[in-house]
């Protein structure tokens, strides 16, 4: 079922479409639009600070366990096993978990449980990065929901324990006041 809904999906791929050219994109250069929205929240006030900082701790612990069951679990790509369109070039590492898909849900669901607009805006982009790899060749759906849960999961967990990191938080964003403070 695994590859008749990855075939399903990717057979629509290669055919020179603006939906290749779309996928391409969301699959390589979504990373550079949600840094650029943790940029802008950055800015606005330490609530929106802290919310950033819990979604980089999502993220770091979402990588480790990324590569913790690479390390344990290998499971070859979809190019590997099968003929696929292939749109982007890749590494031959594990298909699960799918690394971009992990930390786009884990850093969509860390914002969308503390600002839900543009929470939900960065889910719908993590969705798209996820349904991206499958189309451009690199994962299977179940790869890709996997990756996903995760992701998420991870976010969950961190959001449910935030006790943990507060005064690591808190001593972040008081650093950061006192060295711009240097230079008003």
């Amino acid at each position: 079922m695994n590859y008749m809904l990855f075939k399903a999906i990717n057979r629509l791929a290669g055919r020179g479409t603006t939906m290749d050219t779309i996928m391409v994109f969301i699959s390589q250069k979504t990373r550079y639009l949600y840094l650029f929205i943790l940029i802008c929240m950055w800015f606005k006030n330490n609530f929106y600070k802290k919310i950033i900082l819990y979604a980089g701790i999502s993220a770091g612990v979402t990588l480790f366990i990324n590569r913790i069951i690479q390390f344990f679990y290998f499971k070859p790509r979809p190019f590997i096993v099968h003929r696929v369109h292939l749109l982007i070039s890749s590494k031959n590492n594990s298909s699960f978990p799918s690394k971009h898909t992990a930390l786009a849900f884990a850093v969509a669901t860390s914002i969308l449980l503390r600002e839900r607009f543009v929470g939900s805006i960065m889910w719908v982009l993590a969705v798209l990065t996820g349904f991206s790899r499958i189309w451009v060749g690199h994962h299977y759906p179940f790869d890709i929901i996997g990756s996903a849960v995760i992701g998420s999961l991870t976010s969950i967990v961190i959001d449910k324990n935030t006790y943990t990191f507060q005064s690591f938080i808190t001593w972040i964003i008081k650093m950061y006041s006192s060295f711009t403070k240097l230079f008003k």
